[in-house]
């Protein structure tokens, strides 16, 4: 760090990652992260989930984590939860299909069926 206002950036990106993994929202994205996720690319995709809501500018959508949800061949494996629907289980969601869905999905409210498991 060279300089107080870098410390307060580094903050401020901190308090947006963790206001997106927290609290009351309308929705909720679960990546799965046990080991098999994360050696398929869940980590980038996580990023990718909370980029693109960044981008979308949607801050109401909680991002969190969870294990294996033992359908390895699906990783990274991604379930969207909107208040009021039934939820939705993706496979191979790598950081395009992050984006579709949170575009199609998220803002949209159109599930992206090609990429549903």
């Amino acid at each position: 760090m060279k300089s107080l206002e870098e410390l307060r950036k580094i903050r401020d990106e901190v308090r947006q990652s963790l206001d997106l993994r927290a609290g009351e929202h309308r929705a909720k994205i679960v990546v799965c992260m046990g080991t098999c996720g994360i050696a398929a690319g869940a980590r980038d995709t996580m990023k990718a989930f909370m980029d693109a809501l960044g981008e979308a500018n949607v801050n109401d959508v909680a991002v969190t984590a969870a294990g294996c949800a033992g359908f390895c061949e699906q990783e990274p494996l991604v379930e969207v939860e909107i208040e009021g629907q039934d939820s939705v289980r993706y496979g191979h969601v790598d950081a395009d299909a992050a984006k579709t869905i949170v575009t199609e999905h998220v803002v949209g409210g159109n599930k992206v069926e090609q990429l549903v498991f």
